[in-house]
């Protein structure tokens, strides 16, 4: 049965003329552009600057246009809305930031808070207003502005070292982890050497995580020949498997050993044991 009490994005940025208007869905591009964690990070002029972004062979907007931007939550179908937006000049470069804008001040009370699902059934992340305003349904508008408070889920966890610094203090992050067996994997992005660890001790994965923190290395041998400052820029923190607190710490370790096995960690990365 169809529900009438649904409020989608038309409703709440209702522009007469939706010929004018783009709406750009900013996904994380080829490892070295994510909108989310650039928005969570604060960074409102590289977020920006990717939104007017210009392709290689064509023009994302033009002089007049209304725009619209949005960002890829954890869920694939759902978007924060972090820019609402009206393009003053093309500065007519491309593979570049290509236009100067000015914010709409009268939807600025919806930036960071408002959140839409809508299912992209096409490769093009800039579409038209007036294709696709009926499908972008409104499913929250939250209290506060968007931050990581949010916890994905333990399969969507991928975190820089200061990502990582940042949502430990967050209390849903804590609840998450703090209680959770498991195995995890550390990666440098500059050479892709990986180093898998388990969490069983005190507080689980979220204490052994505070260690990463405060000193880089957690007392692991390998990490320890590594300088903090590039553990610190070039780190990624995931989780591999996830285990209920009750599990034996001797199945935790049995599954960190198939890990490194199948990944060559110890020949091809920084385990030593």
């Amino acid at each position: 049965m169809k529900n009438d009490n649904r409020i989608f994005l038309k409703d709440l940025i209702p522009f007469d003329d939706r010929g004018e208007v783009k709406i750009r869905f900013n996904t994380q591009f080829d490892g070295n552009w994510n909108p989310a964690e650039t928005y969570t990070d604060k960074d409102e002029e590289k977020l920006l600057g990717g939104h007017y972004h210009n392709y290689s062979k064509h023009k994302s907007f033009k002089e007049g246009q209304i725009t619209i931007g949005f960002l890829r939550l954890p869920n694939p179908d759902e978007w924060l809305l972090f820019h609402v937006g009206k393009v003053t000049k093309d500065l007519n470069v491309f593979d570049a930031t290509g236009y100067e804008y000015e914010k709409i001040e009268k939807y600025e009370k919806y930036v960071g808070r408002l959140i839409i699902r809508f299912k992209n059934r096409c490769q093009q992340l800039i579409r038209k207003a007036s294709t696709i305003i009926n499908e972008c349904e409104v499913i929250q508008i939250l209290k506060h502005d968007y931050d990581d408070d949010i916890f994905p889920g333990y399969d969507n966890v991928r975190l820089s070292w200061e990502k990582l610094k940042r949502v430990l203090e967050k209390d849903r992050w804590q609840t998450a982890l703090q209680n959770q067996k498991g195995v995890y994997l550390i990666t440098d992005c500059t050479n892709n050497k990986m180093y898998v660890g388990s969490a069983y001790g005190k507080d689980m994965i979220l204490g052994r995580w505070r260690s990463y923190v405060k000193t880089g290395h957690g007392g692991n041998i390998g990490l320890k020949k590594i300088e903090f400052d590039h553990i610190k820029k070039y780190f990624k923190y995931s989780i591999l498997d996830i285990y209920k607190s009750t599990t034996a710490d001797d199945v935790i370790i049995r599954r960190e050993n198939w890990w490194k096995e199948t990944l060559n960690t110890r020949n091809n990365g920084y385990n030593e044991n």
